[in-house]
């Protein structure tokens, strides 16, 4: 059965982009690729998956071979039981994934619970990610994070979320509008691509054993940046995210001895579908810089 939205197939198909599998400790994993040039490495937020790259991913295959992976649990890859989701455990598996498709190092993007295993995969091998492109990365500085994630993992709230799972996807709304600067930009197909997932039991629980780790795994981030201080870095933040606070965005930016903090005004928690032009633009004129 193809679960993938209309809206990604249509992307694919205009686009060119290629539909790939790799198989990590006997689970596919699912990435899309498109164009050619240094590879650039696309890792998606929580619940997220490729389809949040839709706009950005025919633009960056202009420069360079793009990647942009579904994590193992999330969207169209396998649900591996009980897996480890710790920060650490993806980046593990993010390395593993890169040996078998035969990467040996990569410019490396990624976006809030993405932007920290990003962090988290350059600091296990830094000689593998020639730069880092984070947006709104989750980090040890926001406070939303820390509030939420004990409430979310308690055995109450988890119980009564994976009883409702079959029905997430129609809070997706809701959810979209949160995470927009402007509601008004949340373009036709945006719910139905990030809803067809949950179409794949498991997909909840995955994100639960995300969150019961979340206290642990920014302290262990938090010692692992200093091993990344060096790695070329662009910061990129809505001034109205939501999710990921600003204001941590500065205390994280110290933490790069080469890094450029940029902020887009009146966005929220995605400007890469918010406002993609002025995403790829910046993502382009740093890579350009560091290739």
């Amino acid at each position: 059965m193809n679960l993938k939205s209309d809206s990604e197939s249509r992307t694919q198909a205009v686009t060119g982009v290629e539909e790939c599998w790799s198989v990590l400790d006997g689970y596919r994993m699912r990435y899309l690729r498109a164009g050619s040039g240094p590879l650039l490495l696309l890792l998606h937020g929580l619940f997220g998956y490729s389809f949040s790259w839709r706009f950005a991913l025919p633009a960056l295959a202009e420069k360079a071979t793009v990647y942009a992976v579904d994590m193992p649990g999330v969207g169209f890859s396998d649900r591996p039981p009980n897996p480890n989701c710790s920060f650490r455990a993806h980046a593990e598996c993010l390395l593993r994934f890169l040996d078998g498709v035969g990467v040996a190092s990569c410019d490396l993007l990624g976006t809030s619970h993405g932007g920290a295993v990003a962090m988290m995969t350059a600091a296990l091998a830094p000689e593998r990610v020639r730069s880092l492109i984070l947006v709104a990365p989750v980090n040890p500085w926001s406070a939303h994070g820390r509030r939420l994630a004990p409430i979310v993992s308690s055995a109450p709230v988890s119980w009564l979320l994976l009883r409702f799972e079959p029905f997430v996807g129609i809070m997706h709304d809701k959810l979209l509008r949160r995470l927009y600067g402007d509601a008004q930009r949340i373009r036709p197909g945006t719910r139905a691509g990030y809803s067809a997932p949950f179409k794949i039991p498991g997909t909840l629980n995955y994100g639960l054993r995300v969150v019961k780790s979340w206290s642990r795994d920014l302290a262990d981030l938090e010692a692992a940046l200093p091993r990344i201080a060096e790695i070329p870095t662009l910061l990129l933040w809505g001034s109205k995210d939501t999710a990921v606070s600003p204001d941590s965005a500065e205390r994280l930016r110290q933490q790069f001895k080469h890094c450029r903090l940029e902020i887009f005004e009146g966005v929220g928690h995605l400007p890469y579908e918010e406002v993609p032009e002025r995403f790829n633009s910046s993502v382009i004129g740093f890579l350009s810089r560091t290739f």
